[in-house]
């Protein structure tokens, strides 16, 4: 079997020869597939790059991305420990939301990512991948910070760091959320145990 970087590679060309989002892809810079450890525990998912990740060809490499870094070394770990990538490959224009059959379209190639990766546990930043990875109906100001199951994963709605640059109460909550996640991951291996 080859190894986990090479199949997130396939990945990420599948795409791009299948010309998903045509249009998205046509005004973006590149494709923004992901970035990180294969192997990660934890694998965080947003909503689609910005202006910064369309140039660099990351995810989370902006002022949003920053405070990430912060956070995750708030708990001990780099960003080369965990996984971090989007439901949406490329940056939609003007930075506007993803369309809901954008995000659909790319649903299925993430939840190639996650089969790969096999993290412990899936961390979604903001409503956009909430709503895309659990089941409908979940408001993020009343589930953000408890962990849930879900189709044999765990997964953990956050806020998207990008809201917490802009509000100081939500800045806090997403530090003490993010302060959660050692011991939810501890509970995990305990649990397979």
């Amino acid at each position: 079997m080859k190894d986990k970087q090479a199949q997130l590679n396939n990945i990420a060309a599948q795409i791009v020869a299948d010309k998903v989002c045509p249009d998205l892809a046509a005004q973006a810079t590149q494709l923004v597939f992901g970035d990180g450890s294969p192997d990660a525990e934890l694998v965080f998912v947003g909503e689609a790059p910005g202006k910064n990740e369309d140039a660099q060809g990351k995810p989370f490499v902006g002022a949003a991305g920053k405070f990430l870094n912060e956070m995750l070394q708030g708990i001990g770990l780099a960003r080369e420990d965990v996984y971090i990538t989007n439901i949406v490959k490329y940056r939609p224009p003007n930075n506007r939301d993803p369309l809901p059959e954008e995000k659909a379209a790319f649903l299925p190639f993430l939840r190639q990512q996650i089969d790969i990766i096999q993290p412990k546990l899936i961390i979604t930043l903001g409503r956009h991948s909430m709503d895309a990875l659990l089941p409908p109906g979940l408001k993020i100001s009343q589930c953000h910070g408890e962990p849930r199951k879900c189709q044999g994963h765990v997964y953990l709605p956050l806020y998207h760091p990008a809201a917490a640059l802009y509000n100081g109460a939500m800045r806090q909550t997403l530090i003490d959320d993010f302060a959660k996640i050692p011991d939810i991951i501890n509970l995990i291996k305990e649990s397979k145990n």
